[in-house]
């Protein structure tokens, strides 16, 4: 028995899964956006340094401060401490060029929709990092096969869709491209999983499972909106009760940035050709008028200073 169980010990030890969580110690993020900031804030919560990269200086501030005033927020809610805030804060370092990624295990680039940029920033960081550092894209619409084609280690590129709020979102898509290897695809599930999320496998494919599954629902309930057949107040709290959905899905779309959701339904318009995932009128009407949602103060609905809607 004593055999058997020392034999079993030294599996479980020797597993590649704990082994390659252990190898995920510098982490690095692209971009210190809405995302970018989540990320870091998980990342860092978990216990772990990462180190936030942005484009320049005055980026760097507003990202700081948005941060922090998230946080703030949580505070209030009592969702954290002051000093859980000064903690995380702590182990998130800021920087504006890519100079210190040579010793990241991983690098998850955050940057917005954008092809030409994300295999403009790859291209510089594969250049950069060191061989077995893994390249992460958190894009939810474009082709990481694409992407992970224009560097020297496509073996080991992958995606990682976040949810937005990152923090309290519990599930993130491992996606896994044309050339992904068995070992990356272990390696970032533990990482996932280190970091308090379950890691969900998927094959890449324009809008993952999440966004696919969720764009429909947002743009029938725009066309309902626009049909005139309920306010949007009314929509939301019609699905919010009838299927127990923690938000509707107008007010999810604001928060989720108007501009991004017509990304997304553009994208995958472009690519699968159905018709559900051609944009309503009036996203697109939103979008014009820069009323993106709760980032910028107005959407379907109008929101103060603390991203609560005004009645």
């Amino acid at each position: 028995m004593s055999a058997e169980k020392l034999t079993l010990e030294d599996l479980l030890k020797s597993s590649p899964e704990e082994a390659d969580t252990e190898s995920i110690n510098e982490i690095a993020i692209i971009g210190a956006g809405i995302m970018g900031q989540g990320i870091a804030q998980t990342i860092s919560s978990a216990g772990m340094d990462v180190l936030v990269i942005e484009k320049n200086e005055k980026h760097l501030k507003e990202s700081k401060a948005m941060i922090s005033e998230t946080m703030d927020r949580e505070i209030k809610r009592w969702g954290i401490t002051k000093s859980e805030k000064k903690t995380i804060l702590s182990r998130i370092n800021w920087e504006i060029n890519f100079d210190n990624v040579s010793d990241c295990d991983l690098i998850v680039e955050a940057v917005y929709e954008d092809l030409d940029l994300k295999v403009q920033i790859f291209s510089q960081l594969d250049k950069k990092a060191k061989k077995e550092c893994i390249f992460v894209s958190n894009t939810s619409t474009l082709s990481l096969t694409k992407i992970a084609e224009t560097t020297s280690r496509p073996d080991k590129m992958i995606g990682l869709h976040f949810l937005n709020p990152v923090p309290k979102i519990p599930v993130v898509e491992v996606v896994k491209c044309l050339h992904t290897s068995n070992e990356t695809t272990a390696k970032v599930k533990s990482f996932i999983s280190q970091i308090g999320k379950t890691p969900v496998e998927v094959y890449e494919y324009p809008g993952f499972v999440t966004t696919r599954a969720i764009v429909p629902l947002l743009n029938e309930a725009m066309h309902i909106l626009l049909e005139g057949i309920a306010t949007a107040k009314d929509i939301d709290t019609a699905m919010k009760l009838g299927y127990n959905f923690q938000m509707g899905p107008l007010e999810m779309a604001d928060s989720m940035g108007l501009d991004e959701v017509l990304t997304w339904m553009e994208t995958l318009w472009k690519t699968l050709g159905e018709p559900r995932y051609r944009a309503c009128p009036i996203l697109r009407k939103l979008v014009r008028e820069r009323k993106l949602g709760k980032k910028s103060g107005e959407g379907f609905y109008k929101y103060d200073e603390h991203g609560n809607i005004i009645s």
